[in-house]
């Protein structure tokens, strides 16, 4: 094959793609350095597209994308600077690091005044592009941890660690533990409120991948017109309002977990593209003809039956085995009944803010039997939200029965059903008070429900959050003085 027919073609003999992996863009007209970086780039285990010339490199610019752009500053025709600038246009994320001769070092700098990551001398010794590049990608998995933080990942609530020592859950715990250490793709399955996220973040934690990025993604919530950009990006211009180029989580998980929850909510398309992943470790931007590789273990998670999904022809088969190469299922509340009374402790720790030690003698052994006799259609979430309106109602104080919703108590044998009037001061009821009741027996209506009780009060999920909040520490303050 000629240099010609082979310079906008990846090396063929690539190793597996890591997060220490580059696509590195190389551009010099020199053809013993075009050969010589075809061989030394992949060595170092990095994919290169080599160029002849900036008109040829531009071309490439329009099909492909990259993480890294090593650029000649004199050549015929374009030269580097005017690569660099058209670069810096298209695709403002790769770090370009020019090379040039002594007698060119004020150009060199413009080039850094332009947006050029660093500069190399030539003669370049291996060693020191090896450096430059070991530079990038430090950048690069900071940048994604950052992206990460601030498009996926949910603002951790409380310590995460499973709770349970019943058989359904000592039997998950000691599945997480065989596979947390390898790189397969687990399916994790459960009913809605199980804690199917928090079985995916333990899997990260006890893994190899725990210093680099873990990315959630409700796959229900995509947008079905934008979901394949946001899993897999796209390129500026590539469809109406995309006006600059955009990360995948694919790419912004590079290194680290990418975690699809209500996986059976993907549509054919982007089903056929997730396999395509799985077994090429490749993805291919929206708007892009060249694929490129990232690497990324992939955990999912669904309530959803995908078997039957299958009959119905809305799930792939071929997609169902390559997803569940490891299968842990989550037992629902109703199942695992012994834990009821630690778990409940956990999220009142975590509702009130203290810690658990603190919170051991915070419930009664009565408000506990309670608990025991629902059966919890909501699971984990269902109890997390009684927790946390139970420790509002009871104002800092232990939990009693009649702290608990209605719902629960009426289900309980004997248990006294007390109205919300009666734990507020029934002389001088202030506006304040007479409107934290209406919103506590709203609250109580939905079950603990938010969302729900936010929307039936015609005000926002943070106005609501305001109020619950300013309530509890008006109620602290009370019960200190």
């Amino acid at each position: 094959m000629s240099m010609n027919d082979s310079y906008n073609q990846q090396v063929a003999a690539s190793p597996k793609p890591t997060s220490n992996s580059l696509r590195v863009l190389f551009v010099d007209d020199e053809k013993s350095l075009q050969e010589f970086m075809r061989t030394e780039l992949p060595r170092m285990g990095h994919d290169v597209t080599v160029c002849p010339d900036g008109k040829t490199a531009l071309k490439v610019l329009e099909k492909a994308s990259f993480d890294a752009a090593l650029l000649d500053l004199r050549m015929p025709g374009l030269s580097g600077i005017d690569v660099l600038e058209h670069l810096k246009k298209v695709a403002p994320d790769t770090e370009a690091v020019v090379m040039t001769g002594h007698a060119s070092m004020e150009t060199a700098i413009e080039a850094v005044r332009l947006g050029a990551f660093d500069y190399i001398t030539k003669p370049c010794r291996l060693v020191e592009i090896e450096t430059v590049l070991l530079k990038i990608i430090e950048k690069r998995d900071l940048k994604n941890k950052n992206l990460a933080l601030q498009n996926r990942v949910q603002a951790a609530e409380g310590s995460s660690v499973l709770i349970g020592k019943s058989p359904g859950m000592s039997a998950v715990q000691k599945l997480i533990s065989t596979v947390a250490p390898s790189d397969s793709t687990v399916l994790i399955l459960g009913e809605t409120g199980t804690g199917k996220e928090l079985v995916a973040r333990t899997l990260w934690k006890q893994s190899s991948r725990t210093d680099k990025a873990f990315v959630p993604v409700n796959c229900g919530a995509l947008s079905e017109n934008l979901v394949e950009s946001e899993l897999f990006g796209h390129r500026k211009g590539s469809f109406t309002g995309s006006d600059r180029d955009h990360k995948g989580l694919f790419e912004v998980a590079n290194g680290g977990t990418l975690f699809l929850d209500e996986v059976g909510e993907l549509n054919k398309n982007i089903q056929v593209k997730l396999l395509r992943f799985l077994e090429s470790g490749e993805i291919r931007r929206v708007g892009e003809s060249e694929p490129f590789r990232t690497d990324v273990r992939v955990l999912c998670a669904t309530n959803r039956d995908l078997r039957q999904l299958i009959k119905t022809d809305d799930f792939r088969e071929d997609l169902y085995f390559r997803i569940n190469t490891f299968e842990i299922r989550l037992p629902a509340m109703r199942d695992r009944r012994p834990d009821i009374p630690e778990l409940a402790k956990h999220l009142l720790s975590r509702a009130i803010r203290k810690p658990l030690d603190q919170c051991q003698n915070l419930i009664t052994a009565e408000a506990i039997d309670v608990l025991l006799e629902h059966t919890w259609p909501g699971n984990v979430r269902e109890l997390a939200n009684v927790m946390e309106y139970a420790s509002i109602i009871a104002g800092g104080e232990t939990i009693l029965p009649e702290h608990l919703p209605n719902h629960l108590r009426d289900a309980s044998r004997g248990v006294p059903v007390l109205s919300i009037a009666q734990n507020t001061h029934p002389v001088s009821r202030t506006l304040e008070q007479i409107e934290m009741e209406h919103l506590l027996r709203v609250l109580e209506k939905h079950q603990g429900n938010k969302g729900a009780a936010a929307a039936e009060l015609d005000i926002s999920l943070k106005t609501l959050y305001n109020k619950l909040n300013k309530f509890q520490e008006l109620e602290q303050r009370r019960m200190v003085g």
